[in-house]
């Protein structure tokens, strides 16, 4: 039985005149009549009363009919499945990153890469608030966002802990500690961001302070990367934090990073809009899935050393 001879059995038993039915199949008759007999041959019934002025269907064709109509749905439900795949391995995913994503970054684009292989990624680097409105205004699929537990609209899935650690001065005491308090740091200026540019990360380390029972000591203000380390490293001595896989990936010099003896982390998120399409954001979220297993595991095995 082929595919073609139920779509011409449908057709015919839906027009019951073999001329219309080859009219709409746009086919000549007699090709139709040709496969109608064949597949009554193959079933080994009559399908059809046939007469010079009518076409009816035989009891046999009657309860064929269904199952006609079943197997062509599922052909053409197989065909809409196998685009919907095509469409999905060939989009654009556009994601809206943050700062500090560091190594997981490239293990985020490695993981997309190998599940979905024609899948075109746009990154889009902006404040925060930005990128939570172009996700609300579908300009982004999804963005990373961190602290936050909420944002109206949006949808914020939790994809893994990002950790802190604390960039010291190489040569400080402080710094042959394999993890150092909070409190113990606190006669030493941080270097932060001002908190309307990073309200979650600035409450969290002036908190961590406070709940030790000191003040933190404000230095000169987090600038770029390059220049707060050197300026750590190499100035009146200070600190600052960096997010930990941020810290595996740039050059340390006369700074070295330091976890907390009491850790202090965000949590990351990934910001969504409710109505987004689960299929189209799958592999994103499986990647994020399997880099967070792989972290968790890691982290396992590490302190089990």
């Amino acid at each position: 039985m082929e595919l073609r001879q139920v779509r011409y059995f449908l057709a015919v038993a839906e027009e019951l005149h073999f001329g219309r039915a080859a009219e709409r199949l746009r086919i000549v008759q007699p090709t139709v009549s040709q496969q109608v007999r064949r597949l009554e041959r193959e079933l080994g019934v009559a399908l059809f009363d046939r007469s010079t002025r009518a076409v009816a269907l035989t009891a046999a064709g009657s309860a064929f009919l269904p199952h006609a109509r079943a197997v062509l749905a599922a052909e053409r439900a197989a065909v809409e499945a196998m685009a919907e795949q095509r469409d999905d391995q060939a989009q654009v995913l556009r994601i809206g990153t943050n700062i500090g994503l560091g190594a997981r970054l490239e293990r985020l684009l490695a993981a997309l890469a190998e599940r979905a292989p024609r899948l075109t990624v746009e990154l889009c680097s902006a404040p925060a608030s930005v990128r939570l409105q172009q996700v609300r205004d579908g300009e982004l699929d999804a963005a990373f966002v961190r602290g936050l537990e909420r944002s109206p609209g949006l949808d914020l899935l939790p994809v893994w802990p990002d950790p802190l650690v604390a960039a010291l001065p190489a040569d400080h005491p402080l710094a042959a500690a394999g993890a150092v308090e909070v409190a113990r740091l606190a006669a030493l200026p941080l270097r932060i961001a001002a908190r309307e540019a990073n309200p979650h990360l600035v409450d969290l380390v002036t908190g961590a302070c406070r709940a030790a029972g000191v003040e933190p000591v404000l230095g000169p203000e987090f600038t770029t990367d390059q220049d707060t380390l050197a300026a750590i490293g190499t100035g009146r001595p200070s600190w600052t934090v960096f997010y930990a896989s941020q810290a595996a990936v740039l050059p340390a010099g006369r700074t070295v990073f330091r976890p907390f003896a009491e850790p202090l982390a965000l949590q990351t998120y990934l910001a969504v809009r409710p109505s987004a399409p689960a299929r189209r954001l799958a592999p994103l979220l499986e990647a994020c899935r399997g880099i967070a297993e792989s972290d968790a595991a890691n982290a396992v095995a590490a302190g089990g050393l």
